[in-house]
């Protein structure tokens, strides 16, 4: 079982990583989900996310793609993309993936795990998950 820490580190380099541990077969549990950081200005990434959100005219609402609100969920969500969904390994290695935005109770112990070359080293435009969550309506309870 492999913990990463979530806390300042790119999403895009963060979750390609991940995907390709799932694909190993691995199990991997991402913590800190919402301190994930995103490169962009937070408008051009919410609206982005707004955008897969709304529904168009000509669309039929069943068909479209959910992305989630809470931050962990989101998160989840974006990983899933990175996978072969419609193949059974993909879905296979969707289920092996654990995303919290806090450390549980029996995790506390556990050596974390370090990916190089995905911290988040000063980008002039960057936002976390929990901002564009709550750009997209999320209202934490804390």
């Amino acid at each position: 079982m492999m913990v990463i820490d979530g806390t300042n580190k790119i999403f895009g380099r963060l979750g390609s990583r991940i995907a390709k541990e799932l694909l190993k077969g691995e199990t991997v549990v991402l913590i800190n989900a919402d301190k994930i950081v995103m490169s962009g200005s937070i408008e051009d990434i919410s609206e982005k996310y707004m955008a897969r959100r709304r529904i168009q005219p000509y669309q039929r609402p069943e068909l479209k793609p959910k992305y989630p609100r809470v931050p962990y969920l989101f998160v989840k969500r974006l990983i899933r993309g990175m996978l072969p969904w419609k193949s059974q390994r993909g879905r296979n290695a969707y289920k092996r993936l654990k995303v919290y935005t806090e450390a549980p109770d029996n995790l506390k112990g556990i050596e974390l795990t370090d990916f190089p070359g995905v911290e988040n080293k000063g980008l002039k435009k960057s936002v976390t998950v929990l901002d564009i969550c709550k750009k997209l309506g999320y209202k934490p309870k804390y």
